[in-house]
C-alpha cells in the first residue's frame, strides 16, 4: 500500500443560519468550518473538520499552514509520529490552543485515509463494545425566544430522541427556570432535560439553580463554572444532587485529574479536536473509564459516535445537524440511537463543491 502523505490542503465551508444565536458566554454569527483533506500517494483521501464559528479565522490558518509541513511525507499510520513531532515544534509557543487544534484536525484525516487503504471502519480498528449510541438532541440557545425553543424540542421528539440540552445562565435565574419548566411540559414526563451553562454562571447562582429545577429531573448541569474553577465544581457538586459535565475546553486531561480527585465531576465530556485527535480523546477516555466517570463528547458526534463504540463507558452524543447538509452520507440517528458508519474510514466525505480554498 502506498501510504505515504503527497499532499494536504484546507477548506472552509459554512453552515447557513438565518440568524445570530448566543448561549451565556458567546454570540454566534456564522456556524463555518475548516477541513484538512490529505492526498495518499495511492490516490486515498482522508477528510477531518473543526467547528470554528466565527471566530479567529486567521489564526487558525496560521497554525494550519504550520502544521502543513510537519505531516508531508509522513504514512497515514504515522499519527503518534506525528504528534511527536508538532508537540516539539509547538513547545516554545504552547502545546494547547490553537496549535492543538490543527494538530487535531491533521490527525483525524490520517485516521480517515488510514482506514480507508485498510478498508475498515475507524470504529472497527479498536475493541468494539457497542453498534449503537444514545443520541440527545442540543441547542435550546438563549437568543431564542419560547416559540423558537419549544419547536426545536418538539422537532428532536418528532425526530425520536429521549433526550434534549437547552442553554441556562440567563442574567434572570428566573428566565432560565420558565424555559426548563416549558421544556418539560413541552417534552413531558419521560424524556430527559439536560442544562449547559457554557461557563456563564457564578458559583451561588449555579447552586441556587441546580436545587431549583430538581422537580424537572435535569439530567446533567454542563459547564456551570469556568473550566479551571475546580474548588468551584467540587462545592457545588456537594450542594446539589445533580450530575456535572465537564470537559469540552480541555486540551489534555489536567482538568480530568484534578476534578475527579476532588470528586467534583460526573461526565467527561472530551472534544476530539482540542484533544488533538484520536489518541488524546481515547486517552482521556480510558482515564475517565478508570475512574468509573461516563464518557459524554462534545458536538463532533461524525467522529465521537464511531469511537464511542469501542470504549466501555459511554454515556451518549451530542447532535446537531450542522454538517450534515455538508457531507455526502450523515450518520444515521433513529429511535433516539445513532450509527456508526458501516463504510471504510469515518464513512464520510465533505462536498466538493461546498468546499472553499483557504488561501494564504
Amino acid at each position: 500500500m502506498r501510504t505515504r502523505i503527497k499532499n494536504v490542503d484546507f477548506f472552509e465551508v459554512t453552515h447557513p443560519i438565518s440568524k445570530p444565536i448566543a448561549d451565556s458566554t458567546h454570540n454566534i454569527n456564522e456556524i463555518a468550518f475548516v477541513v484538512a483533506r490529505i492526498e495518499l500517494e495511492s490516490g486515498i483521501t482522508g477528510d477531518g473538520c473543526l467547528v470554528r464559528l466565527s471566530y479567529s479565522p486567521n489564526a487558525i490558518k496560521g497554525a494550519l499552514q504550520d502544521i502543513k509541513e510537519m505531516v508531508k511525507g509522513l504514512h497515514a499510520y504515522e499519527t503518534g509520529k506525528l504528534i511527536q513531532i508538532h508537540n516539539s515544534a509547538s513547545e516554545y509557543f504552547g502545546t494547547v490552543g490553537l496549535q492543538h487544534w490543527a494538530l487535531g484536525i491533521v490527525n483525524i484525516a490520517m485516521w480517515d485515509a488510514w482506514a480507508k487503504s485498510l478498508e475498515q471502519p475507524i470504529w472497527k480498528l479498536f475493541g468494539v463494545h457497542y453498534n449503537k449510541i444514545p443520541a440527545y438532541g442540543s441547542g435550546g440557545w438563549l437568543s431564542y425566544n419560547l416559540n423558537e425553543l419549544l419547536d426545536e424540542v418538539g422537532g428532536y421528539v418528532k425526530k425520536g430522541f429521549r433526550a434534549v440540552k437547552i442553554k441556562v445562565g440567563s442574567p434572570d435565574i428566573g428566565v432560565d427556570l420558565e424555559r426548563i419548566a416549558k421544556v418539560r411540559e413541552k417534552i413531558g414526563p419521560h424524556l430527559k432535560i439536560m442544562m449547559d451553562a457554557n461557563q456563564g454562571m457564578d458559583l451561588s447562582s449555579a447552586i441556587q439553580l441546580a436545587n431549583r429545577v430538581k422537580k424537572y429531573d435535569i439530567g446533567w448541569f454542563e459547564e456551570p463554572l469556568s473550566h479551571s474553577d475546580f474548588a468551584g465544581y467540587k462545592t457545588l457538586r456537594s450542594k446539589c444532587d445533580i450530575s456535572l459535565a465537564m470537559g469540552e475546553r480541555e486540551f489534555d486531561t489536567i482538568a480530568l485529574r484534578e476534578l475527579i480527585a476532588r470528586e467534583a465531576i460526573d461526565l467527561w465530556q472530551p472534544d476530539i479536536v482540542r484533544l488533538g485527535g484520536v489518541e488524546g480523546w481515547r486517552d482521556s477516555a480510558a482515564f475517565a473509564e478508570a475512574h468509573r466517570i461516563p464518557v459524554l463528547p462534545h458536538y463532533y458526534k461524525e467522529y465521537d459516535v464511531a469511537l464511542l463504540c469501542t470504549i466501555k463507558n459511554p454515556c451518549g452524543c451530542e447532535t446537531f445537524d450542522w454538517v450534515d447538509g455538508l457531507i455526502d452520507h450523515p450518520i444515521k440517528i433513529a429511535n433516539g440511537y445513532a450509527f456508526p458508519h458501516e463504510t471504510p474510514g469515518w464513512g464520510f466525505e465533505f462536498l466538493d463543491d461546498k468546499l472553499i480554498p483557504i488561501k494564504y
